[in-house]
């Protein structure tokens, strides 16, 4: 990043934050950052180039749609998610073989016996799952427990900090 005379930093060159929503998928490249709050049960997947920095994350929901086929963005469920991040990444012009991945989340949420109380431990044998069939290796992950995880994946180091109220914030 260039300085202007003043001392600030060009802002055509400044980090620009892309937040993921909720079941949502985005794409970026350094210097942005791309950042998802407030995760649950829910798994930020996050795929990087270290090569070209640039990377994609998905907020996931749940690990495969209901049998019962709804209309929608097929990015809330990991069965789709990660497929479609290393595609949009391949046609950006990383081969999977140069893809690493980190997740954050899969709290167990909710005091409950069934379905429910396990969406978050579901989600994350889905994620590992989907990652383990694309041959991508999962460097880092911060899952499980009971609490809520904010992250950010930072495309120039491909570290990913993962924000929580009971641990402060974690380097992956």
């Amino acid at each position: 990043m260039s300085m202007l005379p003043d001392g600030s930093l060009d802002a055509a060159e400044a980090p620009v934050r892309v937040e993921v929503g909720l079941g949502e998928l985005a794409y970026a490249r350094h210097p942005d950052y791309l950042m998802t709050p407030a995760l649950g049960s829910c798994v930020a997947v996050t795929l990087w180039d270290p090569t070209l920095k640039h990377g994609a994350m998905a907020h996931v929901m749940l690990p495969a749609p209901p049998r019962v086929a709804l209309p929608g963005n097929s990015a809330r469920y990991a069965i789709y998610a990660i497929g479609k991040m290393a595609e949009d990444l391949r046609n950006a012009g990383s081969p999977r073989r140069r893809l690493v991945a980190k997740i954050a989340g899969g709290a167990a949420m909710f005091q409950a016996d069934g379905i429910l109380a396990s969406v978050g431990e579901r989600n994350v044998e889905e994620v590992k799952k989907q990652l383990a069939l694309l041959k991508i290796p999962l460097l880092a992950e911060d899952i499980g427990e009971r609490h809520a995880r904010t992250v950010e994946l930072h495309l120039d180091t491909g570290v990913l900090l993962v924000r929580s109220y009971l641990y402060g914030v974690k380097r992956l």
